[in-house]
């Protein structure tokens, strides 16, 4: 048996990107933003003016924590200050909150890290991201 498979293009991480980027820019939130595809590989990276080069690599892990685990980052996070510290043993977890998968009719196509501000703030950018590519 086959499935047809939705696949996030360069295009649709673009979209994405400039969405956050609105949000980002409206609040002067220096972000680096990182759209990945469902394996887990960076497909766009983007770092605003005055941005910390930390957040580079902290913003594929939250998107490739996201991808990998199917949820939310906040969620690894929220775990964690519950006191299950199990979840900082997970391949690839980063529980930081800022990683979104991207779900398209039911299916994970890539997901999305922000990083630069504070991590409810990352969030909220990513989200603004995917909003705005759903709605389109």
């Amino acid at each position: 048996m086959t499935t047809e498979k939705i696949m996030l293009t360069l295009a649709d991480a673009k979209k994405i990107a400039q969405a956050a980027e609105q949000t980002a820019l409206a609040n002067q939130w220096p972000v680096v933003i990182a759209i990945l595809d469902d394996g887990g590989h960076l497909l766009y990276l983007q770092r605003l003016d005055d941005t910390q080069f930390g957040s580079i690599q902290i913003a594929i892990e939250k998107a490739r924590a996201a991808i990998a685990l199917r949820r939310p980052t906040k969620v690894l996070e929220d775990n964690i200050n519950q006191g299950h510290l199990r979840y900082l043993n997970l391949p690839g977890a980063l529980p930081i909150e800022g990683g979104l998968p991207i779900v398209i009719n039911g299916q994970f196509v890539g997901a999305i890290g922000v990083s630069g501000v504070r991590s409810n703030q990352d969030a909220q950018i990513a989200q603004a991201g995917i909003n705005a590519f759903i709605q389109n």
